[in-house]
Formats: structure tokens, sequence, C-alpha cells
């Protein structure tokens, strides 16, 4: 099982949606976590109806700092993901035992204009693209693959 964490700005919508996917579509591989430069300190209601549609428990879902994984008695990461532009561009931590990093950007669903079922397709396209992100990196023969390989597929997927 691989420690894979997302990373965004508020960690409301995007980070948490990359979490809650991690740990209900990736069969076990992946263990998910998510953190904010900046944390918000709630979730996105949007964020954790479909934590509920994905059979994830709210239990462990909160809004925190990416301070928390940096510790040395934190989780070792195996994947860092950002998943927006200004925690891309952010000065990061330094990560215990050199995870490999890619950023796969979207926009913000919780910026979206409309009425709930608006807001709400926003969510779940988000949520949608990374199930089928992470469900590739799951087929991967990742214990196999070099490093380097694996970031080089990590930044493919954000181009495709």
């Amino acid at each position: 099982m691989y420690n894979i964490l997302f990373l965004c700005t508020h960690n409301s919508a995007r980070s948490i949606l990359g979490e809650v996917v991690a740990l209900s579509q990736s069969r076990g591989m992946f263990r998910g976590f998510s953190a904010g430069s900046s944390p918000s300190g709630k979730i996105n209601p949007f964020a954790l109806e479909i934590a509920d549609e994905l059979g994830v428990s709210r239990d462990n879902l909160y809004s925190k700092s990416w301070d928390e994984f940096a510790k040395v008695d934190s989780p070792q990461m195996d994947f860092i993901i950002t998943v927006c532009d200004n925690a891309a561009n952010e000065v990061c931590p330094i990560w215990p035992g050199n995870p490999t990093s890619a950023h796969w950007g979207f926009e913000d669903p919780s910026q979206v204009s409309g009425d709930e079922n608006t807001k709400r397709a926003a969510f779940r396209l988000v949520a949608a693209e990374l199930t089928r992100r992470i469900q590739v990196l799951c087929s991967m023969p990742l214990a196999i693959m070099s490093s380097g390989e694996i970031e080089n597929h990590l930044r493919l997927l954000e181009k495709s």
C-alpha cells in the first residue's frame, strides 16, 4: 500500500476529493491523505456529499495544514499531488522520504456559480477525473518502476 497526499490551498474541496477518491477507488493500493497550505478549517458540503456517496466515513476527514505531514512521526508519503495552481506554486515543506510529486490542476469547484445542482456537478466532475487518474495509477506496475518513470507517468496524467 502506498501513501498519497493531495495538496491544495484551503483543504476544503479538491484535496479532500483526492483523499476520498484514493481511499475508495484504489482497490486498497493507496491510503489517501489531504492537506492545505492555508487550511480553511472546514470541508465543503459537496465534498462531504461525495465522500458519503463513495462510502468514505466523514470521521477522519478534516481540513488540516500540510505541516502535519512534514513531521518526523507523520506517515511517510510515497506520492504528493498538488491539485490547485496556488499550492503548486508555493514553497512546500521538505517531505520525509523524498516522495514522487506531480501537479494535477483542477478548477476550484467551490467557485462555480449557479444552483446547487450546478455546483454539485462541478464537484462530481473533479471526483470523476481524480477517479480516472487514480485508476490509471493503480494499473501501473509501481513496484518495479523507477521514481523517474513514475514521476513521468504522473505528469502525463496531468495532460491527459
